[in-house]
């Protein structure tokens, strides 16, 4: 298949992070057309391109924006949620890495487009190496007249604040992560109201991910009709695919929006040790499981929902035949039980007996009725939990019992895991 990069187009160049090499392909030319616009047009023309949210629900950017209610007397915000911590995603890492100023410009035409002055990047406290670069990159755009008051001459105000997190997984989940910003505990608030018209300090806000923002640029230069050809109707443009697990060349691929797992594969160099692909996820832990039949899947948001999962981050983890899908569903949901924020009693008690379940059948002492709690379990927090959660630490529980039943039923034979239990893809949590 032929690629034609848009998010990537300029990793691998000499220093792509550096101002200087941004401005030489096109870099802030998205904002000085942006700037010519009346904001209600940028937000149509947004709108009209379908482009869709990167950070796993899919929810259309234009309609984000018109949201925010240009009434109120309150001060607008947007704010960038960069805390990736989905087990098997890593996408806007590498785009704040490679390429930060195509995240600052979309920042700005959207701060312009919905007439707010401020901006917030949350970014995970690990990643230090991505807040010093965006750090510096904000700081490159504030001296060349990017950032700061009467930004280009077109009496526009915009500045940006780079915020460190402390490591929540719960924090990318966007009423969390503005409860952080704000100085207090993670923890999600209750909906409605919506962050939209009572969000960061109870103001209008729109909050992105760094993939969203990163397509603006592109979008107000292109058109909205060159990025809708990018793509299937539902979900055009294109995606950056990690691909992670059993796979020759694993890391970020970018290719348009409905590109199966076999020509991810191809591109990849193939499942790496010979054996035939098992299970994977489409878009990271919290998507529910598919397998080899599902090879042929386009990936993109409507399909992949079609077939009962979820596009989510377009984090793709690949295991194969001689991976124990009941190991890796722990370790999972390890790390859910650990990332819980303990707020709602069927996330924080589900995904802790989650954990007790799997542990027994790894050690050979699970029964055939712990099959049946495992899914009362799930039934008890999927759509229960205070936010999306603890619905996604039910996929892989539900989905790979769906289709690996007998697998799971060999492990309360009293042999324990048949794989030896230490064959399941390393690092899977």
């Amino acid at each position: 298949m032929t690629l034609t990069p848009v998010l990537t187009k300029r990793f691998g160049t000499d220093q792509p992070w550096k101002v200087a090499n941004y401005e030489r392909l096109d870099g802030y030319a998205g904002l000085r057309k942006a700037l010519g616009m009346q904001p209600d047009e940028i937000i149509a023309m947004v709108k009209e391109s379908n482009l869709r949210g990167r950070g796993g629900a899919g929810f259309p950017t234009g309609m984000k924006w018109q949201f925010i209610p240009q009434n109120s007397p309150k001060p607008k915000y947007v704010v960038v949620n960069a805390d990736e911590g989905e087990p098997g995603t890593c996408r806007d890492l590498p785009l704040m890495m490679n390429d930060p100023h195509s995240m600052i410009e979309g920042i700005i035409i959207a701060c312009f487009a919905v007439r707010a002055e401020r901006a917030f990047v949350y970014i995970r406290g690990e990643a230090v190496h991505a807040i010093r670069r965006v750090v510096g990159a904000v700081n490159e755009a504030r001296a060349k007249g990017y950032l700061g008051t009467n930004i280009l001459g077109s009496g526009f105000n915009c500045d940006i604040v780079v915020h460190g997190g402390a490591g929540a997984y719960i924090c990318g989940e966007e009423t969390a992560l503005l409860d952080s910003l704000e100085g207090r505990r993670g923890q999600p608030r209750l909906k409605p109201p919506f962050p939209a018209t009572n969000g960061l300090y109870d103001c209008p806000t729109v909050v992105n991910n760094v993939g969203t923002l990163a397509s603006v640029p592109y979008i107000v230069l292109g058109g909205a009709d060159w990025y809708k050809a990018l793509g299937p109707e539902g979900s055009p443009g294109t995606s950056i695919y990690s691909l992670s697990g059993r796979v020759q060349h694993p890391g970020q691929y970018e290719a348009p929006m409905g590109t199966t797992l076999r020509e991810l594969l191809e591109l990849a160099g193939g499942m790496s040790r010979g054996r035939d692909l098992k299970f994977w996820t489409p878009g990271g832990a919290s998507c529910p499981l598919l397998t080899q039949e599902h090879l042929d899947l386009p990936l993109d948001f409507d399909s992949v929902v079609k077939a009962g999962s979820m596009n989510g981050t377009s984090a793709v983890q690949i295991f194969d035949e001689d991976d124990c899908v009941v190991r890796a569903t722990l370790q999972w949901e390890q790390f859910f039980a650990h990332e819980s924020c303990g707020k709602c009693t069927p996330c924080r008690e589900g995904t802790y007996w989650y954990v007790g379940v799997y542990e027994r059948l790894e050690r050979g002492e699970g029964t055939e009725e712990d099959l049946e709690t495992l899914l009362d379990l799930s039934d008890n927090i999927l759509g229960r939990a205070f936010c999306a959660l603890g619905d996604g630490a039910v996929s892989a529980v539900t989905s790979s019992i769906k289709y690996f039943r007998d697998e799971y039923l060999a492990h309360v034979t009293g042999r324990g895991c048949p794989f030896g239990g230490s064959r399941v893809l390393a690092g899977a949590h």
